[in-house]
């Protein structure tokens, strides 16, 4: 039984953000209902290619939708019909949780807001995740993960540093933002739970991208508001800690993590250059910061005598931080990521077996559970209709008929 085995989550949100979050909700066990619009679904179904095949090699849903759709169960309901929305408002008096991402204001003209949920299950945790919240000039404003890299700040720490070509601001890889959204999103409902179980009251949460973002530039925003000092881009070095970043060796690249002075002087003597840890410009890291270029320029000519192998071995004999750059089918070849078991294998209702990413969640007595692979559109509608609100089949089919739900 997962920690969460007792909560049920009324989903009615989509894309990254709030999905993800709803993911972990869903991994440590409460019951995820996601509601999405009949014969649209949520819009990553969308987002490819790559695609799911099914079983009979046509295209199902894009891969995207996978990342934060695990342990949910998929009711299609369009509740632009007011028939829909009373139905969503139904499931809700029966939930523990309610999470969506509308733009601020949507869901009031549906009767789906939180003071008129409210009114019906005081007790009910109500989560809102929007780009900028609900307070503030941009609250009207729609957000997007690239957006908030860009308003947040990330984009100008991201990045070679001006005069270097190919320098201009760069968003990462993933949509990290939306990542850490979720992340402080999981945690701010589980939060709340914890004060409705001590209190059986429910309450708002006002989750927001920008504000997720800004708290995720950690050191690098404490650069700034209590050292003075208004980060840039440093590509792959780092603001704070030197030597830090990426070395070309002789058949790729390396990533050297020297993080304190006993860490410089096993370098230096692993690479036979004992007269740098011996030099006063470079003994402690803050002196290595202050003259990062002098000592770069000399580092960098040493690292391209050797290969990256041969760089790994003498430098983890020597206890100092390196490891590679691998590529995302390298990650999973690792002999670490197949130790961790991070690929879980689930069967897919569409496309039978499938690979996720595991959960990294590791905990003792009520580890995570797989139990529901990413739904297909509409795949459980009748099963919540009928389980949760009593609704017999000839109420099920006039729905249908009205095109007010969907089923698969």
């Amino acid at each position: 039984m997962g920690a969460l085995s007792h909560i049920r989550v009324l989903d009615l949100s989509r894309v990254l953000a709030a999905p993800f979050a709803t993911q972990i909700l869903g991994d440590l066990g409460a019951e995820v209902i996601k509601i999405e619009k009949p014969d649209e679904g949520d819009e990553t179904r969308t987002f490819g290619p790559p695609f799911l095949k099914d079983q009979n090699g046509e295209r199902g849903d894009a891969t995207y939708f996978l990342t934060a759709n695990r342990n949910k169960k998929s009711v299609a309901i369009d509740f632009a019909k007011p028939e829909g929305a009373a139905l969503v408002r139904r499931l809700a008096r029966r939930a523990h949780v309610v999470v969506e991402n509308f733009k601020t204001g949507t869901l009031a003209k549906y009767g789906l807001d939180h003071e008129t949920l409210k009114g019906e299950n005081p007790a009910l945790i109500y989560c809102s995740l929007t780009g900028f919240g609900h307070t503030g000039p941009y609250k009207d404003k729609a957000g997007y993960d690239y957006l908030i890299q860009g308003m947040g700040g990330l984009m100008s720490i991201t990045g070679l540093p001006d005069g270097v070509p190919g320098a201009e601001p760069m968003k990462v890889g993933v949509a990290i933002s939306d990542l850490v959204t979720g992340l402080y999103t999981a945690n701010a409902i589980q939060a709340a739970l914890i004060h409705q179980a001590r209190t059986g009251e429910g309450q708002a949460i006002d989750m927001a991208l920008f504000d997720c973002q800004v708290a995720g530039l950690a050191n690098q925003a404490m650069n700034y508001l209590s050292g003075g000092m208004v980060p840039g881009r440093m590509g792959n070095a780092h603001p704070n800690i030197v030597p830090y970043q990426v070395f070309a060796t002789s058949d790729g690249h390396l990533i050297l993590a020297i993080a304190n002075d006993g860490q410089f002087r096993r370098f230096c003597e692993a690479t036979g250059l004992e007269h740098l840890s011996r030099d006063p410009r470079y003994a402690t890291n803050a002196e290595r910061v202050g003259h990062r270029k002098e000592l770069i320029a000399q580092l960098t000519p040493v690292f391209t005598t050797r290969s990256n192998v041969e760089w790994i071995a003498a430098l983890e004999t020597a206890n100092v931080p390196c490891g590679p750059i691998n590529r995302v089918d390298q990650v999973f070849a690792d002999p670490q990521a197949q130790a961790r078991r991070l690929i879980v294998s689930m069967s897919h209702a569409g496309s039978g077996n499938l690979d996720l990413v595991a959960s990294p969640l590791r905990l003792e007595k009520t580890p995570p559970e797989y139990r529901h692979a990413p739904p297909l559109l509409g795949q459980h509608t009748g099963e919540i209709l009928s389980e949760i609100l009593g609704l017999d089949a000839e109420e099920v089919a006039t729905l249908q008929a009205s095109q007010i739900i969907g089923l698969r």
